[in-house]
């Protein structure tokens, strides 16, 4: 089975298992927690999801993030580049988040237990049909700014879990040591500009092969553009970086 067709399927399965999961992604329950002294589990999640980029980058975007499959979808209908300036939003949101939750565990006297379960009965988010009227607004949401801005619009402006994989992805990148990433050989490569067409998150991919930089922030390592490329100019690896500028 091809590559993308795996990795569609996974997240296929994170979308149908969002019902369950959402709570393990909530922005809210984390802070709720915090000033209560309890280590939720979004808590748990995003510093296990720091930790992993900091060998696999933004994989889980790529990979298994259920949001990512909603948006992968509205790619369909709306396929535009969501502008660089966007970015910088998720940033403003994210700083005065991270206060908080930093101020509530300093509140509380630090971690005083863990809940993985936290706010979250029989460990299932949306067990009760009061659980949509959280569900379905955030879902509408992801759709509604995709269908808006374009390709991959909440990973690109508001996602609350992206610049905890982007440092991680930084740490990474700077520190030079194994880990996933992407090579990209300008010698093979002909700019048929196939893998700007492909990446799901709107990139210059022909670009960051010519000037021999693989690495980006908004890179979710999903390997579209390495599979649509008929010459082999981009491929996965895990050893030392060989870019340029990496």
């Amino acid at each position: 089975m091809k590559r993308q067709n795996i990795r569609n399927i996974i997240l296929l399965f994170s979308l149908v298992l969002f019902p369950v999961t959402i709570n393990y992604l909530s922005p809210y329950l984390i802070v709720s927690g915090s000033f209560q002294g309890i280590a939720s589990g979004s808590f748990l999640l995003f510093a296990g999801l720091f930790l992993m980029s900091l060998f696999l980058g933004r994989a889980f975007c790529g990979w298994l993030c259920p949001a990512g499959s909603l948006q992968d979808c509205c790619s369909k209908i709306n396929s535009r580049q969501v502008s660089r300036k966007h970015n910088i939003i998720k940033y403003i949101i994210w700083i005065p988040w991270i206060i908080s939750i930093a101020a509530g565990f300093i509140t509380a006297g630090g971690i005083k237990r863990l809940s993985p379960a936290y706010l979250t009965d029989y460990g299932i988010s949306v067990n009760s049909v009061y659980g949509y009227f959280v569900y379905l607004p955030v879902v509408i949401f992801v759709i509604a700014i995709s269908l808006r801005l374009g390709r991959r619009a909440h990973c690109h402006t508001v996602c609350w879990i992206a610049p905890f994989v982007i440092a991680g992805s930084r740490i990474k990148n700077k520190l030079k040591y194994p880990s996933l990433h992407l090579e990209g050989s300008s010698h093979e490569c002909i700019g048929c500009k196939a893998c700007d067409k492909s990446c799901p998150m709107g990139l210059n991919v022909s670009h960051m092969v010519s000037s021999g930089n693989m690495n980006d922030d908004e890179c979710i390592l999903c390997g579209s553009c390495s599979d649509i490329c008929g010459k082999k100019a981009i491929y996965f690896g895990f050893g030392h970086s060989k870019d340029k500028n990496g």
